[in-house]
């Protein structure tokens, strides 16, 4: 028997997930891309049974700003990008005005049956209610096609990138030790039983990354998280002061730009 939803965590899913269209602008800027071996391997499968010069017709399900979607441009796809935050989706034609895109959410996308080789979903599948998008996803893709999540997540096996988590609150920061320790697993168990008949086992795969940052910009992108967006203006402003002092005393960060260290996660599945 499925699990009952809890209409209050229910709520509080969508009031994360509806917080980022206000820091569009932001959100475009300072958010990383993703490891594009992660993007390759979660396309793999299908790339290779499409004869040459076949682009992969692959859809951005909730693509925000095009993060993913200009990657995907970029690695040769025939790319579709769907959201549902009308300021994320100006934000993204504003900077891909090339790239076909379309308002949208997983629950209901509005392409026709059968007529795409992957949907990729980039750091959006957990807003996702999965019981009503696997049945849309499945039905937007061919026989055998590819459904992929990808996170980056913070590689806190680095001292200060673990410092940095626990004084944003751990819970709340999406760290590679929560993922491996299963607080940060993205939903996988749900995935299954909601994709039980649709789709095949789930696999995932770890791709080191990481994004040129500065104090500055590493708190700008801090600033554009879910839970900072939804947190009160006095407390999330004593936060990001609290994480500026940090960045500003820690050798590794505070002489201009330096590395932070992250993982992209893959989860792939088929389409049975």
């Amino acid at each position: 028997m499925p699990d009952i939803p809890d209409p209050a965590e229910a709520q509080d899913r969508l009031r994360h997930a509806s917080s980022f269209g206000a820091v569009a602008a932001a959100y475009a800027e300072h958010r990383p891309s993703y490891a594009d071996d992660a993007i390759r391997w979660c396309l793999a499968a299908v790339r290779s049974s499409l004869p040459a010069p076949t682009a992969t017709r692959v859809v951005d399900l909730g693509a925000g700003t095009g993060i993913l979607t200009a990657a995907l441009d970029r690695l040769g796809a025939d790319v579709t990008a769907i959201e549902p935050d009308p300021d994320m989706l100006a934000e993204l034609r504003r900077r891909l005005p090339g790239v076909r895109s379309a308002a949208g959410s997983a629950e209901k996308i509005p392409l026709p049956d059968g007529g795409v080789d992957a949907v990729l979903a980039g750091q959006a599948m957990h807003w996702f209610d999965l019981d009503r998008a696997l049945p849309e996803i499945a039905r937007v893709l061919v026989p055998g096609g590819v459904f992929a999540g990808l996170w980056n997540v913070d590689d806190d096996r680095v001292g200060w990138v673990a410092e940095l988590a626990k004084m944003r609150n751990r819970k709340a920061s999406n760290t590679l030790l929560r993922w491996r320790d299963g607080d940060a697993h993205p939903r996988q168990d749900q995935l299954a039983a909601a994709a039980a008949g649709r789709f095949e086992p789930a696999e995932t795969a770890e791709f080191g990354h990481g994004q040129v940052r500065t104090a500055d910009s590493l708190v700008a992108t801090i600033a554009t998280h879910s839970h900072l967006l939804v947190m009160d203006a006095t407390e999330r402003s004593a936060l990001l002061a609290q994480v500026t002092g940090f960045l500003r005393t820690q050798p590794e960060t505070a002489a201009g730009e330096f590395i932070l260290p992250m993982v992209t996660i893959a989860l792939r599945t088929r389409r049975g």
